[in-house]
């Protein structure tokens, strides 16, 4: 039998990692990328209800794919595919590959993860994966088949997820992967929020901003990417 595999992202359907993410997830199935028409991140587990969703055939350029862009966010992606788009449900999702981590406090609110949760609901497998906001990632192309091919077939709890990360790093400084990484409490940049400016009526306008910093637990996915690790983690949904 072969797999179906479904991928989304929160990036857009034309990122460069969904496209990668594509080719490399060609080796082990038939691939169906339903993924948002434009730039989605931070909209966590969000789903549309009160609006239309609209889909689109889009020329993907990678062989073989069967694509469609969507109106909605990544979880209505992979409800939409699950339920209407694919002749069949998918037996895996895949999400990503994200441009930014997701890992410790930051997984409540990323897209890339709610999407890979909409699929473990379903009863699919599920695995997010997510890389640093750089232009190089030699890490995540020396290993993304081999990650994929590990746990592709993961029979995972209800609600949980694989969530894996792939650290910025030239590839002879990788240390290898740690699996079964604990969710940080932690985050990498800790949001203020200060006023841009003041408008009339007496209202406020704030913008935020992170400040960069690297405290982690150790045993976490946060502190393995700062060390130059791949964390590969089972994360479970607060609703699971």
């Amino acid at each position: 039998m072969q797999r179906r595999i479904l991928i989304t992202n929160d990036d857009g359907i034309d990122a460069a990692g969904i496209v990668r993410l594509a080719e490399a997830a060609a080796a082990f199935g038939e691939v169906w990328v339903i993924a948002p028409d434009h730039q989605r991140s931070a909209a966590s587990h969000s789903i549309s209800l009160r609006q239309p969703l609209d889909v689109y055939p889009y020329d993907f350029p990678v062989k073989g794919v069967h694509a469609f862009s969507c109106s909605g966010t990544p979880a209505d992606c992979v409800r939409v595919g699950c339920c209407s788009v694919m002749p069949a449900p998918p037996h895996v999702v895949l999400s990503g590959i994200n441009y930014g981590y997701n890992t410790a406090t930051d997984i409540q609110y990323s897209a890339t993860a709610g999407a890979a949760f909409e699929a473990a609901f379903q009863g699919i497998t599920a695995i997010a994966l997510s890389e640093d906001a750089s232009e190089d990632h030699p890490v995540t192309d020396a290993y993304l088949h081999e990650i994929l091919e590990e746990y592709i077939d993961s029979v995972l709890d209800y609600g949980c997820i694989v969530n894996v990360n792939f650290p910025s790093c030239p590839l002879s400084e990788c240390k290898g992967i740690l699996r079964d990484r604990a969710v940080s409490r932690s985050m990498f940049y800790r949001d203020s929020y200060p006023v841009l400016e003041r408008l009339e009526g007496g209202g406020v306008r704030y913008m935020v901003e992170g400040k960069y910093q690297e405290e982690a637990e150790d045993g976490s996915d946060l502190k393995a990417v700062i060390e130059k690790y791949i964390s590969i983690s089972t994360v479970k949904n607060v609703g699971s």
